[in-house]
């Protein structure tokens, strides 16, 4: 079984648990990792398609796991019932999406003691779902894969905290192990938006004053992390 980085890190994010329910789980991949490895006693690879779903059957059968994982067509949390599945994964899907499933299986994911959730846009938006909604994450991990940046949140259902606009669009707070991944896309940030901001510069229409107030404000806020990640690291290294 082939996993891609980004698979083997929210593999290696799971607690040890009782049940994991991987939701739009394509290949089934991870359920079967999980339960190869004897992190989670059993799973649940839950998809809203038939096709997913019959690969996914396609590989629990060639591991002789069809006694410990089940497959299960839904739509998101629907076909889970509170407390059924103490681990949840959300993967490979748009923020808006993710909190649609969020929203509409709230019980559900407020009784498991672990939500792993890695949106794939949309993720100030989400975040910001998820502070104001009483869900507390505990930690974030982000890699880069294919020229592609991911960020995995570890989340459960919390009391609120207080974050800033810096926060929502870059997180609060990073793996060590991960510092230096997100510096060097904090610096990617930053670039972006001074060669955007160099471009316009000589531009003097509205529509691009606009555009220039708006790539100043995203640039403090790149900024304004970068800067904190680097005294995170700073500290962290003095610690050791």
């Amino acid at each position: 079984m082939d996993l891609s980085k980004r698979l083997q890190t929210i593999i290696s994010l799971v607690e040890p648990g009782e049940m994991i329910a991987d939701i739009g789980t394509d290949h089934g991949y991870v359920p079967i990792a999980l339960v190869r490895r004897g992190i989670c006693r059993k799973g649940l690879a839950m998809d809203v398609g038939n096709g997913p779903l019959e690969r996914a059957r396609e590989h629990i059968h060639a591991h002789s796991m069809e006694n410990v994982i089940e497959t299960r067509l839904s739509d998101g949390l629907h076909m889970l019932q509170p407390g059924e599945a103490d681990r949840i994964v959300i993967a490979g899907m748009g923020g808006p999406l993710m909190q649609r499933i969020l929203e509409e299986g709230e019980a559900t994911a407020r009784a498991a003691g672990q939500l792993i959730l890695s949106p794939q846009s949309g993720l100030r938006e989400f975040r910001r779902f998820l502070t104001e909604n009483h869900y507390y994450i505990q930690n974030e991990a982000m890699l880069r894969e294919d020229g592609k940046d991911y960020t995995i949140l570890i989340v459960h259902d919390g009391e609120p905290e207080v974050y800033d606009e810096s926060d929502y669009t870059y997180g609060k707070r990073i793996r060590e192990e991960d510092i230096p991944v997100k510096i060097d896309y904090l610096k990617r940030e930053i670039a972006l938006r001074e060669s955007l901001l160099d471009k316009l510069h000589a531009k003097n229409t509205e529509k691009a004053a606009i555009r220039r107030e708006e790539l100043t404000g995203e640039l403090r806020l790149a900024q304004t992390a970068h800067s904190q990640l680097l005294a995170s690291e700073i500290e962290e290294n003095g610690k050791k």
